[in-house]
């Protein structure tokens, strides 16, 4: 059984007309999966997420950032009502819901041993007393918090294109919890973080590994990356649960990133995580949304995600009831897919391409490196 969580409710997470995140990318792509069929056939479930409740949150923000983020006051020092996080009525309730969905989400897994779905979810880069990057309430650390309850190895993967660096911070000095995140590289993307020598403190020395990525880099570079450092994690470490999030603007018309992955790439990598946690943590997965700013991206890939999930073939098609709502709703054509990318600069720059690709051999030969040294576990050789 697949948990989808899903709520009309979701829209309310809104910082207004002309912030990049627009709620409206959730509600199209519930409508896509929902016209798409994929949750007519019994193995899909949608569930209304409740919210979190404060002693939830607590297990992983302060209650003064709590008390500032349920005032609905601009604050400097939490992060709120600057730049990325604009404070909106009901704030605080809205954020409440989507981490009670990742929240209910990681319940059921523990009871069930399930896959589950929140792509309202994935806001990584709320940190303990502090707003950031739009994500008010950082829900994979509450999820994964909620599973440790149960299961004493959690693997978090990130591919979303910006450093899981909430999640990262949460979990730094814990050797139960292994965050990987493939990003662009922090020397040209917020927040500015994520590098190889980034690798936890104290017991947690060693699991957290990030794998940063030069800008232009596409299909072959992600996958090429993941291949040479995920698989041996996850067989080194041998996590009981998967946290996933499923980021969508390392898309090449994201525009908020500079990367080049296309829908087939991104797919690509959905379908190697699950592999991966059916081969080591017996099925076991929470999926998380996270970022995407293009929406005629966004709706598709997470429907596309969760086709992989159900173990079908991605549909090459759009519905076309679907395409005129997109086109009523947002104006334009949204992404078709397989979407096998577009003929770009980078494709054609043989001098680009080839420094994207001895960028990245001197960032995985460094992170291999400093994984050999660190923790006899995660001695990754080439293979």
């Amino acid at each position: 059984m697949i948990y989808l969580y899903y709520s009309d409710r979701f829209s309310e997470y809104n910082f207004g007309p002309h912030h990049p995140l627009r709620p409206v990318r959730l509600a199209l792509a519930y409508r896509l999966m929902e016209d798409y069929g994929l949750l007519d056939e019994g193995d899909v479930q949608v569930v209304e997420p409740p919210l979190a409740s404060e002693l939830e949150l607590l297990s992983v923000h302060t209650p003064e950032y709590l008390e500032a983020v349920r005032s609905e006051m601009p604050n400097i020092l939490f992060g709120l009502g600057i730049g990325d996080n604009p404070v909106f009525e009901g704030i605080y309730d809205a954020s409440r819901l989507v981490a009670g969905g990742s929240i209910d989400a990681a319940r059921r897994i523990a009871e069930e041993g399930c896959v589950a779905f929140n792509f309202a979810g994935g806001l990584h880069h709320a940190m303990p007393d502090r707003a950031s990057g739009f994500c008010i309430f950082n829900d994979p650390a509450l999820a994964i918090r909620t599973l440790r309850r149960k299961f004493g190895r959690v693997l978090y993967i990130d591919i979303d294109a910006h450093h899981g660096d909430g999640v990262q911070k949460v979990f730094y000095d814990d050797p139960r919890v292994l965050t990987v995140s493939i990003h662009e590289s922090g020397r040209h993307l917020f927040p500015g973080t994520g590098f190889v020598d980034e690798l936890g403190e104290e017991t947690g020395f060693g699991y957290s590994v990030n794998i940063p990525l030069p800008p232009g880099s596409g299909d072959r570079e992600y996958e090429r990356a993941f291949e040479a450092i995920v698989p041996p994690l996850f067989e080194a470490f041998r996590p009981e649960v998967v946290v996933s999030q499923l980021g969508a603007d390392a898309h090449y018309a994201d525009p908020l990133a500079d990367l080049n992955l296309t829908l087939s790439g991104y797919g690509r990598l959905v379908s190697r995580i699950g592999e991966l946690k059916d081969q080591y943590a017996e099925g076991r997965l929470l999926a998380l949304g996270g970022g995407g700013y293009n929406l005629g991206v966004v709706p598709v890939s997470w429907a596309a995600a969760l086709q992989i999930m159900k173990g079908e073939e991605v549909r090459e098609y759009l519905p076309p009831f679907w395409a005129e709502l997109f086109k009523n709703e947002v104006g334009g054509s949204p992404l078709c897919p397989p979407d096998r990318g577009p003929v770009n600069e980078v494709q054609e720059d043989g001098g680009r391409r080839r420094r994207i690709s001895e960028d990245l051999d001197r960032t995985l030969g460094d992170l291999r490196a400093r994984l050999a040294e660190v923790h006899p576990r995660f001695r990754i050789i080439d293979r």
